[in-house]
C-alpha cells in the first residue's frame, strides 16, 4: 500500500477505469437492492399444530401432546419447547438454538412427528408443521366489498381468484384472508336412527374417510397402449355425499342421508374483521423473504387493478401498509447521508481554503460509497435503517483519508514543488499512516459483525457495510485522490 500511489499516478488509466467500473456496478445494485424496513432475521421456531375436533384439553394433553414432545425431545440443538392443550387442538412450539439452519429444523420436527403419528388418535386430523416467520406480519391489507355476491361467494373470490392471481406476483409468499366465513359440509348424525341401524358414530366417520376419496387405481393395458386408472370415490355435493353406502352388520347397507342430515353450509365463524363499524372480508400480504417491500407493493397494487378491471363488481379498498413508513425511513436515510457528505466538504473547505483541493476531497465520499452498494448486494443485504444508519454515520469518515493525502501534497505543493512531483512524495511519505487510520476504524467495527443471537444478525449488515466503505475509501486515497491531484493541482495553489 505505501507505493501504489506512486504506480498509480504514473499509470492512471488502470486505476481510473477500475474506480469507473465500480461506480457503474454500485449504481446499478442500488437500483436493484430491495428496501425494507429491517433486515431478514433468520429465528429457528418451528410450530406443531394436531387438531382433533370435540376432543377436551385433558385428551388432548395426555393422547396426543405428551407423545409429540417425547418425540421431539430427542432431537439436538432444542433450547425450548412450549405446549399448548386447547379444545380440540394441540399447539407445540420449538425453539432451536441460534445458528440451527431453519430447513433442518423443520425436517427434524417433521420427520419426530411421522414417527408416532401411529399412536396418535385415529379421529385426529394431519399434523401441521410450520416454520415460524418473524420478519414481521403483512406489508398491505386490503378490505372487499360487492353487492353482487354472498358472504361465502365473496369469501371463496378472495380465496380462490384473488389469492391465485397475488400469489404470481414476485416477491409474495402468501395471502391471508381475514373475516368472511369457510365452506363447511356438516353430517348432523341422528342418534335414533344410528341406534336402530346398529352402528356408532365412530364407525361412520372411520368409513367416511375410508370411501370419500379419490386415489390410483393402477395401470391397464388398453388397445396396445397404457391407461392410467383412478378410483373416484370423493363426493362432488353435499346430496351426492348423502347417497354414499354405508356398511351395517349383517352385510346390510344404508345411505348416509338415513342416519344422518347432509348440508352444505358455513363453519363457524372464528375470525371476524370490521372496516368503517362494519364487518368485512379483509386480507393481507405477506412479502417472500429477501424480497423489497416496495418493489412487491406496487406488483400487487398493479395486479389488484387488473382484477378491478376484470371484475368492476367488487370493490378494493386498501385499509393500512406498511410500506409507507419503510419508504419515508429510506428517503430520510438517503437524505441524511446526502446531508452528512455537504457539511463534510464544507468542513474540508474551511481549513483548506482551496476549491480544487475540496472538490478532490469530496470526490472519495460518493467513490467509496457507491461501490458499497454493489458489495451489499453481493451480500444479499438490504437497504433497511440498520444498513442505512451504517452508511450515514461513515459519510463523514470516507472523507478522512482523502483530507490526510490532500493537505500534504498541498504542502510539499507550497514548498515549491509540481503537482505531479508532490503527489509523488507526499502520497509514498504519509501512505503507512493513512493505511493505519482505516484499518483501525475496521477493526473496530468489523467484530460487530460476528456478534451472535437476534442482535447480530441484526448488526451483521451494520458493522460489514461500514468496513466495506472504509476499505473503498482507503482505495480512493491511494489510488483516486493523488492522481487527480497531480494532474489537476496548480503549483500556485
Amino acid at each position: 500500500m505505501k507505493n501504489i500511489s506512486a504506480w498509480a499516478i504514473r499509470h492512471p488509466v488502470s486505476p481510473l477505469v477500475l474506480f469507473v467500473v465500480l461506480s457503474f456496478v454500485g449504481i446499478v445494485a442500488f437500483i436493484r437492492l430491495p428496501i425494507n424496513e429491517n433486515p431478514d432475521i433468520t429465528f429457528p421456531l418451528v410450530t406443531v399444530t394436531v387438531s382433533e375436533p370435540g376432543a377436551a384439553p385433558t385428551e388432548i394433553d395426555t393422547q396426543i401432546v405428551q407423545k409429540v414432545e417425547g418425540s421431539i425431545s430427542s432431537l439436538g440443538t432444542i433450547k425450548r419447547m412450549t405446549s399448548v392443550s386447547l379444545e380440540g387442538e394441540a399447539y407445540t412450539a420449538v425453539e432451536f438454538q441460534i445458528g440451527t439452519p431453519v430447513d433442518r429444523a423443520v425436517a427434524d420436527v417433521r420427520d419426530a412427528v411421522s414417527k408416532v403419528r401411529s399412536q396418535l388418535p385415529e379421529g385426529i386430523q394431519e399434523p401441521i408443521v410450520q416454520r415460524v416467520d418473524v420478519d414481521g406480519g403483512a406489508i398491505v391489507y386490503f378490505a372487499v366489498s360487492t353487492t353482487s355476491m354472498t358472504e361465502e361467494e365473496l369469501s371463496w373470490f378472495v380465496d380462490n381468484t384473488i389469492s391465485k392471481r397475488l400469489l404470481g406476483v414476485p416477491g409474495v409468499a402468501q395471502v391471508q384472508r381475514g373475516g368472511g366465513v369457510d365452506r363447511e359440509i356438516r353430517v348432523d348424525l341422528d342418534p335414533a336412527r344410528m341406534q336402530a341401524l346398529g352402528i356408532t358414530a365412530v364407525e361412520v366417520n372411520r368409513q367416511l374417510r375410508d370411501l370419500n376419496i379419490d386415489a390410483p387405481g393402477g395401470r391397464a393395458q388398453l388397445g396396445g397402449g397404457e391407461q392410467s386408472i383412478r378410483v373416484l370415490g370423493g363426493a362432488n355435493s353435499a346430496i351426492q355425499l348423502g347417497d354414499t353406502q354405508i356398511m351395517l352388520s349383517g352385510g346390510r347397507f344404508a345411505r348416509l342421508s338415513d342416519m344422518a342430515e347432509v348440508h352444505d353450509g358455513v363453519a363457524e365463524v372464528r375470525m371476524l374483521s370490521r372496516f368503517n363499524g362494519r364487518a368485512a372480508t379483509t386480507f393481507g400480504v405477506l412479502r417472500a423473504r429477501g424480497s423489497s417491500d416496495v418493489t412487491v407493493l406496487k406488483g400487487v397494487q398493479k395486479e389488484l387493478g387488473k382484477v378491478t378491471t376484470d371484475f368492476p363488481q367488487v370493490k378494493l379498498t386498501q385499509i393500512y401498509t406498511s410500506v409507507d413508513s419503510t419508504y419515508e425511513m429510506f428517503e430520510s436515510s438517503i437524505l441524511a447521508l446526502i446531508e452528512g457528505s455537504i457539511l463534510a466538504v464544507l468542513v474540508v473547505w474551511f481549513f483548506l481554503r482551496d476549491l480544487r483541493a475540496t472538490a478532490i476531497s469530496a470526490l472519495a465520499i460518493p467513490l467509496s460509497a457507491i461501490p458499497t452498494f454493489a458489495f451489499m448486494q453481493w451480500m444479499g443485504f438490504t437497504l433497511n435503517q440498520i444498513s442505512l444508519l451504517a452508511l450515514s454515520l461513515v459519510a463523514g469518515v470516507l472523507v478522512d483519508d482523502a483530507i490526510v493525502e490532500i493537505e500534504n501534497i498541498v504542502r510539499h505543493m507550497r514548498m515549491g514543488k509540481s503537482g505531479f512531483q508532490a503527489a509523488l512524495d507526499a502520497a509514498d511519505e504519509i501512505g503507512l499512516a493513512v493505511v493505519a487510520c482505516s484499518a483501525t476504524i475496521i477493526a473496530v467495527f468489523l467484530p460487530v459483525s460476528f456478534m451472535g443471537g437476534i442482535t447480530g444478525q441484526f448488526f451483521e449488515q451494520f458493522g460489514l457495510t461500514v468496513a466495506a466503505a472504509v476499505f473503498f475509501s482507503l482505495l480512493v486515497a491511494r489510488l483516486i485522490t493523488p492522481v487527480i491531484a497531480a494532474y489537476s493541482l496548480k503549483s500556485d495553489s
